[in-house]
C-alpha cells in the first residue's frame, strides 16, 4: 500500500469522521529497463470498489508487459472533487518515482471501470501541467495520463446518466454547471490522450450510449480512438472471462496498446 499523500494532515479534503486514506496497490513488474504502467480504477458506482475490477485486471496487464496499480480512490461519502483529487495525485506520483519503480514517464495511462471509467475520463479531460510554484514536488509533476481505457464507462451525468453514480458523487440537486462539465463528454480537447472504449449495446445499467458520446467527442477533436461494442453482456464484467466473445476485449486492448507504442518497444 502506498498512500497517495505522505501525511493525513496533507490529504485535501480529508474528513476525520471518515478517515479513508486513498492509496495505490502495487504490481510492479521486476525489470532492468523502463517499462509502461496504467493504473486501474474499479468501479462500483462512487460507493464501493469492485474487488474483480481490481487485482484480477492488474495481472491481466502485468502478463502483457505492464506494470500496474490499482488506485483506492475515495467514495461515498466522500463527493467530489476528492475522486479527482485522488486520480491526479496518483498519476503524478507515479510519474515523480517512475526512475525507482522502473517505469517510463511517457507511457502511464489510465484503466477504468463503470464509475472508475467515469474517474479515467476525467483525468483524461481535466489534467493539468503540475503546479510549478508548489513545495510539495510531486505537485509540481503532470497529471495527463498517456492513454486511455474505458470500460462500460459512466460519461455523461446528465442525459444517458447512471442515477447511483452521479448521486453518490455529486448529492441531491447538484449545480447544473458541475453536471455539465463532469459529463466528460463535454470537456474532449485535442489534447485528450488516445482512448479505447469498450461496452455491451444491451448493459442496462450504464447505457451503451455513454461511450458513443465520449467517441464522438474524441472523433470531432482529432483525438484516435478504438472502440469496440459487443451485442451482448450484463453491466460490470470485469474481464470477462467467462463471457463468449466481449472476453476478447482484453486481446483486442493489447493490440491497441501496441498500436499505440505503449508496449511492443523499449521492453
Amino acid at each position: 500500500m502506498i498512500p497517495l499523500w505522505e501525511n493525513q494532515n496533507d490529504i485535501p479534503l480529508f474528513d476525520p469522521a471518515n478517515p479513508f486514506v486513498p492509496h495505490l496497490v502495487p504490481y510492479i513488474l521486476d525489470s532492468s529497463k523502463q517499462l509502461p504502467c496504467i493504473i486501474v480504477f474499479p468501479g462500483g458506482g462512487y460507493t464501493h470498489r469492485a474487488q474483480h475490477e481490481s487485482e484480477p485486471v492488474c495481472l491481466w496487464l502485468n502478463s502483457i508487459g505492464i506494470s500496474a496499480f490499482v488506485l483506492n480512490y475515495r467514495v461515498q461519502p466522500y463527493k467530489h472533487p476528492a475522486p479527482l483529487l485522488d486520480a491526479k495525485r496518483a498519476i503524478r506520483l507515479v510519474r515523480y518515482f517512475s526512475k525507482k519503480l522502473n517505469i517510463d514517464p511517457n507511457r502511464i495511462g489510465v484503466l477504468g471501470f463503470s464509475a472508475g471509467g467515469h474517474l479515467a475520463s476525467l483525468v483524461g479531460t481535466h489534467f493539468d501541467s503540475g503546479d510549478k510554484k508548489n513545495d510539495d514536488p510531486v505537485e509540481r509533476v503532470s497529471c495527463r495520463p498517456d492513454c486511455i481505457v474505458l470500460c462500460y464507462p459512466v460519461i455523461s451525468l446528465a442525459e444517458f446518466a447512471h442515477e447511483g453514480s452521479k448521486k453518490a458523487l455529486l448529492g441531491e440537486n447538484p449545480d447544473p454547471v458541475l453536471v455539465w462539465t463532469l459529463s466528460s463528454h463535454n470537456m474532449v480537447s485535442s489534447k485528450t490522450p488516445p482512448t479505447f472504449l469498450w461496452h455491451t449495446s444491451d448493459d442496462s445499467s450504464v447505457p451503451v450510449e455513454n461511450s458513443l458520446l465520449f467517441a464522438m467527442a474524441l472523433k470531432k477533436h482529432g483525438v484516435p480512438f478504438e472502440l469496440h461494442i459487443f451485442p451482448h453482456g450484463r453491466h460490470g464484467l470485469g474481464l470477462a472471462s467467462d463471457t463468449l466473445y466481449v472476453k476478447e476485449w482484453t486481446k483486442l486492448c493489447e493490440k491497441w496498446f501496441e498500436s499505440i507504442g505503449f508496449i511492443g518497444y523499449n521492453v
